[in-house]
């Protein structure tokens, strides 16, 4: 493979690598939603700030979050919210899984 094509795939691996953790796919899935603050996160995820802060930093440096400062607060939004359309297709491959187990029909499959 070369230079140039494998820095795409470490490019791509790097980003699936910070939405691989389910703490900061809770965080995409909920900034579709719209905008929070890094207490609003903290909140609901439960964690200290010092921890959501990190995972927010992780989405950030992979530039699928911005963050903007207003007063005593962080605000972070989805910045390309196209990312979580991946999650369908992780879906699918549940749904496959379950049905190979004799669990159901697999809908992404029917067509």
């Amino acid at each position: 493979m070369n230079k140039v094509i494998n820095k795409q795939y470490e490019v791509r691996a790097r980003i699936i690598k910070a939405m691989g953790h389910p703490a900061r796919l809770f965080i995409l899935e909920k900034l579709k939603e719209g905008e929070l603050c890094v207490n609003e996160v903290r909140d609901m995820l439960g964690l200290d700030v010092s921890t959501v802060s990190r995972h927010l930093s992780v989405l950030k440096n992979e530039g699928l979050v911005y963050d903007e400062k207003r007063g005593n607060c962080v605000y972070y939004n989805l910045l390309v919210p196209c990312v979580l359309d991946f999650m369908s297709c992780v879906e699918a491959v549940m749904e496959n899984r379950a049905m190979e187990r004799g669990s159901g029909t697999c809908r992404a499959c029917a067509g």
